[in-house]
């Protein structure tokens, strides 16, 4: 399953950053990457996502990102290894809500992850350390 994981998440590299999009080669934010991947592997989505604004982690406290995870996927638990695979949940600031999401692509020395970042599209960028201090949780496909 990991394996399937990265192929289809590498899959959507090259898509294009878009807002509440989740289009593989059309558009994609990080909800909507995962979202599409979900679906590449059950079909339909287990939830509806909400309507949400770009800047909505700065303007609530509520963890909503992290409550969806926790209802659709399985969290990891610390003691668990990381994995290819893995969904990654980041705080993008200290004491912020966790808003941002990516799939582990690779482990070991080069760490890599696969991620719709604003400006640049779905990319894959190394899990430097400056990313992997913005971890507030990891989970995986159940």
């Amino acid at each position: 399953m990991t394996d399937r994981v990265v192929a289809i998440a590498r899959m959507w590299i090259g898509t294009p950053y878009m807002h509440q999009a989740s289009v593989q080669g059309v558009g994609a934010d990080c909800l909507g990457l995962i979202r599409g991947i979900w679906r590449q592997l059950y079909g339909a989505e287990p939830e509806t996502a909400p309507a949400y604004t770009a800047d909505w982690g700065e303007c609530s406290s509520h963890e909503l990102l992290l409550q969806g995870a926790c209802r659709n996927l399985v969290r990891c638990k610390p003691d668990c290894a990381f994995a290819p695979g893995d969904v990654l949940l980041f705080r993008m600031r200290p004491m912020a809500v966790a808003k941002h999401l990516g799939v582990l692509s690779e482990i070991g020395a080069t760490r890599r992850f696969v991620h719709a970042y604003s400006g640049h599209g779905v990319v894959e960028s190394p899990l430097s350390a400056p990313w992997q201090g913005r971890i507030a949780g990891r989970f995986r496909f159940p």
